[in-house]
């Protein structure tokens, strides 16, 4: 049977599940996938080009929402990236991988472009609207990569549960004074 590019993607992404970043290499996938290296390029040009499609693939949990009304716009916000963060938390360097995939090709993730349309729709100018988003997912990537870290250097039980939690509380937090501010920068808006 021949190799697909979605069986190369979730052999991908099944390597940074399991090991993170620093062990996805291209040799590494031929060896899983049992094919030579070549293979893999046949399918894609470069290894940034196969972390678009992972990013992609990490994503794609993420149901799209429906277009909330404008005065429901923070909520849904604040969900969206609740559902964002939960599909990246537990994937070692997803942050990294989302970032990357984000300046090569944001439009191949999908829920990156529902929290812009999400902010243009609750009034917000779409210069600023894309700001916002900017801000919004610094945010969320860092709180990722923040408590993907933490985890990784607390041993004990009870101190990865305390770190799991305040990361949570923190990163909640984050989102709330963001919108608060952005209400503030726009009064006549929802936000």
């Amino acid at each position: 049977m021949a190799l697909t590019r979605e069986q190369l993607t979730d052999a991908a992404v099944g390597v940074l599940s399991e090991f993170g970043l620093a062990d996805l290499s291209m040799r590494r996938l031929a060896r899983e996938l049992d094919v030579q290296v070549g293979a893999l390029y046949w399918h894609v040009k470069s290894k940034q080009e196969l972390l678009v499609d992972v990013a992609a693939k990490l994503l794609g949990s993420v149901p799209e929402p429906a277009l909330p009304a404008p005065e429901m716009a923070p909520m849904a916000i604040g969900a969206l990236l609740q559902q964002l963060r939960s599909a990246l938390i537990t994937i070692p360097d997803s942050a990294e991988v989302i970032q990357l995939a984000q300046t090569m090709r944001p439009e191949a993730l999908a829920p990156l472009g529902w929290l812009l349309s999400f902010l243009e729709h609750a009034g917000i100018p779409a210069e600023q609207a894309f700001y916002a988003r900017h801000l919004l997912l610094n945010h969320l990537l860092g709180s990722i990569a923040a408590h993907q870290e933490a985890r990784a250097l607390v041993g004990e039980p009870e101190a990865q549960e305390h770190a799991q939690e305040s990361g949570q509380e923190a990163f909640e937090y984050g989102v709330r004074v963001i919108l608060l501010g952005l209400s503030l920068e726009h009064p006549k808006n929802a936000v």
